[in-house]
């Protein structure tokens, strides 16, 4: 078999079995026009050279693309797998963990506990990020099928043409004003710490002995029935930090307004933990006769010092966070 013929059959044997002898005519008079009336093997190659890779050509002849996802939607691809996956991972985290806490029996270690959830949680974003990886890819790639318009050049995020009008909605974005994806990831672990040891504080927060059988919970350090009470109220807190989080991840980095988003939730947050510290029966008095022996103090005092160690840690902590988040949004 002559170079001519080896060529068009590379072509054609990648093309439906129902075009092949058709575009084989049509390739082969291509190639005779190309070359000179009396060739020889070397103007054989520079023919073939110009048509380039067969796969290549093969792929100018399909209906369909020969890649997955093309240039023409690979940004926007991977632009929104940026944005899911971390969106996705915490998520199913949070119902990892809620759904490992609503079967709990309160006889587990928090070490094992915490080993557990760090185990399974791990197991379970890896999960979520090829579940998400895998759909995404398969909706992009069902968009490239069946996309027919002739204007392959890459989209913008807008799924249109990009055009130089584009430049101007890109924000400059200083580096200490920019927030990292792991920032937002780590805002979001947090809420779901905190409100799983809300939720089951009774199981999780108190006094541990230790013993033949490792740690043994022995007295619960609040009152559940009192923190249920407050119910509402938290949810709301949770609602807005995940907002928070998700505005963050969104903009990308602090704004004015996401900085007044943010004394609003911290505000309302420090406001709530005081109401609820305020509360006189919060703590059970088991653990206050406990803890207070430990200390070699009275009562009163060990409950003072813990209700106002806290509201004082937690109010500075937020005025930080409040005077962070207005200096990051002034930055230009």
């Amino acid at each position: 078999m002559n170079l001519i013929e080896a060529y068009i059959q590379e072509v054609t044997r990648r093309l439906p079995e129902k075009n092949r002898e058709d575009i084989a005519l049509e390739l082969r008079s291509t190639i005779e026009d190309m070359l000179p009336d009396d060739y020889n093997e070397k103007d054989v190659n520079v023919v073939l050279e110009k048509l380039g890779n067969p796969a290549a050509l093969a792929s100018g002849y399909r209906d369909q693309p020969m890649h997955l996802i093309g240039p023409r939607y690979f940004d926007v691809y991977v632009s929104l797998l940026k944005m899911i996956l971390p969106i996705a991972g915490v998520i199913a985290l949070i119902s990892m963990i809620a759904e490992y806490f609503i079967s709990f029996g309160g006889d587990e270690a928090v070490i094992n506990i915490v080993l557990t959830i760090m185990g399974e949680g791990i197991g379970k974003i890896i999960e979520v990020g090829i579940q998400v990886f895998f759909w995404l890819t398969l909706v992009f790639a069902i968009i490239e099928r069946t996309d027919k318009g002739k204007d392959k050049q890459p989209l913008s995020a807008s799924l249109k043409k990009w055009t130089p009008e584009d430049l101007k909605n890109i924000p400059y974005i200083p580096k200490k004003e920019a927030i990292k994806k792991c920032e937002v990831f780590g805002y979001l672990m947090w809420t779901a710490i905190w409100a799983t040891l809300y939720f089951y504080a009774n199981h999780l927060l108190g006094v541990y002995e230790g013993g033949a059988e490792g740690l043994k919970f022995v007295t619960p350090a609040l009152n559940q029935e009192i923190l249920m009470s407050y119910w509402p109220v938290v949810l709301v807190v949770i609602a807005l930090e995940i907002g928070l989080a998700l505005y963050k991840l969104i903009k990308g980095q602090w704004t004015k307004k996401m900085a007044i988003f943010n004394t609003t939730l911290e505000l309302i947050s420090t406001i709530v933990l005081i109401v609820i510290l305020s509360n006189p029966n919060l703590m059970h008095q088991e653990f206050i006769t406990y803890m207070s022996g430990l200390f070699n103090t009275t009562a009163m005092q060990f409950k003072t010092w813990i209700v106002g160690g806290v509201i004082i840690i937690f109010i500075l902590s937020a005025a930080f966070n409040v005077f962070d988040g207005f200096r990051k949004a002034r930055i230009r």
